[in-house]
């Protein structure tokens, strides 16, 4: 029986140690959350594999010389400085770095607290002239990634896409041949959104096309291939009540329609592809004190949805056409859960009304550029 032991034993070699270094979850433990945050869940970041940013909001007068992040890494890693270990953010990010189980990788993540005064205009403009060709660390696919800066200076990623989904298919692919991508515009850059096929990988995973899609959220690409719809994390806090949404626009549908059908692309050529512009403004906590997120199966329709906004119809043109959208709003707003980050609001625009459910006709291409949130004036 021994040696019959010994036998099966050589049969199994050691696992390799693991090649991942990443940081998968940040928080921040404290006794009484509400005192430093806004909502008791601001204590925790699910933190994405393309993110190298970490950023926690606080109130304005919390003391950042002297906390303690607790970090959720890949199994073997290590990081440095210390899990738990005291830190001091008050002169601005903190670096950190993942070191694989085997040695030979690492990733730096740059972690940031925030003390946050809420003064927000009652107009928000965005010209997107702040693109970025982003590079993969493990797939090496560069695409465009948009970023706005704060009231102190950090860099947030306040419009997502879905270009990394993209990348599973078509890596090798420039950035311009993304989806979304920034080009010349109405006034400086723009963004252009395209519907593009994804090719003999997209069939194959049967998700043939990739809408060009452009909002106001995060984009989770690890559920690309399990849930689709919920890679769209749309909305993110914000503290004033919209009134409406307007901007400039150019729109071109493609020439031939794919319909999706039994999980297989059929052409309808008498069909004419849509473009969509809308907004919804929600509570980002149920009644349990949950978080609440909308995805792309529900961002119309979330029971959490206090407003909502939209352009009935988006018409073909080839110049530069101003559009503007008015929230309808189904109840009041809770202005003291207002001024705690207790609403979200996303403004989603895409190439192909259906893309999510991959219908649409490649090459149908929404231009868009000076988007403007306009909010209810304080008295």
């Amino acid at each position: 029986m021994a040696l019959s032991l010994v036998s099966l034993s050589s049969c199994f070699k050691d696992e390799a140690p693991n090649a991942e270094c990443d940081i998968t979850k940040a928080w921040i433990h404290v006794d009484t959350p509400e005192d430093m945050f806004f909502q008791t869940t601001d204590t925790a970041i699910n933190v994405r594999y393309d993110m190298n940013e970490i950023l926690f909001r606080v109130r304005r007068k919390t003391d950042v010389s002297c906390l303690a992040p607790w970090f959720e890494i890949t199994p073997g890693a290590k990081i440095s400085p210390a899990n738990g270990s005291v830190q001091d953010f008050s002169n601005g990010p903190v670096t950190y770095t993942v070191t694989s189980e085997d040695g030979n990788w690492s990733r730096r993540y740059a972690v940031t607290v925030s003390p946050t005064t809420m003064i927000v205009p009652d107009t928000i403009s965005f010209a997107f002239e702040n693109a970025k060709v982003y590079t993969d660390s493990k797939t090496k696919a560069t695409y465009y990634k948009w970023y706005e800066t704060d009231e102190n200076g950090n860099d947030i990623e306040y419009w997502a896409n879905a270009n990394a989904g993209f990348a599973m298919s078509k890596s090798s692919a420039a950035p311009e041949e993304y989806p979304s991508v920034a080009v010349d515009g109405y006034e400086g850059k723009s963004v252009k959104l395209t519907t593009s096929s994804t090719g003999a990988w997209g069939e194959m995973v049967r998700r043939p096309l990739a809408a060009g899609n452009f909002y106001i959220g995060e984009f989770d690409v690890s559920l690309a291939l399990i849930n689709t719809l919920h890679c769209s994390r749309m909305g993110l806090p914000f503290t004033k009540k919209p009134v409406k949404v307007t901007g400039m626009y150019k729109y071109k549908a493609g020439d031939v329609y794919w319909d999706y059908v039994n999980y297989k692309k059929v052409e309808r050529p008498d069909v004419k592809d849509e473009a969509v512009i809308y907004a919804s403004f929600y509570r980002n906590h149920d009644d349990g004190g949950n978080p609440v997120m909308l995805y792309g199966d529900d961002s119309k329709t979330n029971q959490n949805i206090v407003a909502f906004a939209s352009v009935e119809k988006v018409a073909e043109t080839d110049v530069w056409t101003p559009f503007e959208m008015t929230f309808t709003y189904f109840t009041d707003i809770d202005i003291d859960e207002l001024e705690r980050r207790g609403y979200s609001l996303t403004v989603v625009f895409s190439s192909s009304a259906a893309g999510d459910y991959y219908k649409g006709a490649p090459g149908s291409t929404l231009m868009i550029d000076n988007v403007r949130i306009i909010c209810e004036s304080e008295e």
